[in-house]
């Protein structure tokens, strides 16, 4: 009699074995559907930005900015991220000696 109620322990723990792993793989496919949904979005908004980007520098041609002009503006927004990113590594480092030696 403990055999049958051990193998019935086990079939049950089997049991909810398998519907934890359908359950885990139902959550990862959501989360697979939400990430490529997620890139697909990015990709269009990376297309819109070109097509953005296309006609700015069509109106800047016929408003008479130089592509010297042009070239500046893109080197300014170049140095401009140098700089967030700087600046965000010199935070990190702050909160981590503030964090850690006080």
């Amino acid at each position: 009699k403990n055999r049958s109620a051990g193998a019935e322990s086990d079939y049950q723990n089997y049991a909810q074995e398998a519907q934890s792993l359908d359950q885990s793989q139902l959550m990862v496919g959501d989360l697979l559907s939400t990430g490529e949904a997620s890139l697909t979005g990015l990709v269009q908004q990376r297309q819109q930005m070109r097509g953005i980007k296309r006609r700015v520098f069509d109106m800047g041609n016929k408003l008479g900015i130089s592509n010297s002009t042009m070239r500046i503006i893109e080197r300014r927004d170049i140095t401009d991220a140098y700089l967030v990113f700087g600046g965000m590594v010199v935070t990190c480092i702050v909160i981590y000696f503030c964090w850690f030696h006080f």
